[in-house]
């Protein structure tokens, strides 16, 4: 199994953007950096979580923890099955915020074996801190980058 936590950040909201996710294979430690100049704090947590999959291979179970609520009870509670029932439509029939990302996470979930574990922010959990400066090193920077840690 692969640990991987993940956090976004904005400045403003929107504003700019960044998300970091950080890859825990053994001994081996990733973190994949990114940067949008225009966006939420809710993308860039979803970001967070979608590009950190992308340096995992296909069909890994991958133990994902984010301080983001709204993406963590969209996985337990499935909000997402229900909202792609209801056509991407919320219970009160609203479209759903961020919908192009849900899709992408919809896609993506069936691809890996995910569990979800929410980690309360900014509450000394050392792995989401870490993730938490990164992301907000990526809006300073406004670059994108991935980093091999010891």
């Amino acid at each position: 199994m692969i640990i991987m936590y993940t956090d976004g950040a904005c400045l403003g909201n929107p504003g700019p953007g960044g998300w970091a996710a950080l890859i825990l294979n053994d001994n081996q430690k990733k973190i994949f950096v990114g940067y949008e100049p225009q966006t939420t704090n809710n993308r860039m947590e979803m970001m967070g979580i979608l590009q950190g999959l992308t340096l995992i291979p296909q069909g890994t179970k991958v133990k994902i923890f984010s301080d983001s609520q709204y993406v963590v009870k969209a996985f337990e509670q499935r909000w997402i099955q229900k909202w792609q029932k209801n056509g991407w439509l919320t219970a009160a029939r609203e479209p759903v915020k961020n919908k192009d990302l849900w899709m992408l996470f919809s896609e993506k979930a069936a691809l890996y074996k995910l569990e979800f574990s929410w980690v309360k922010g900014h509450s000394g959990d050392p792995f989401n801190e870490m993730c938490d400066v990164y992301a907000k090193k990526a809006i300073d920077a406004k670059k994108s980058w991935t980093e091999d840690l010891v």
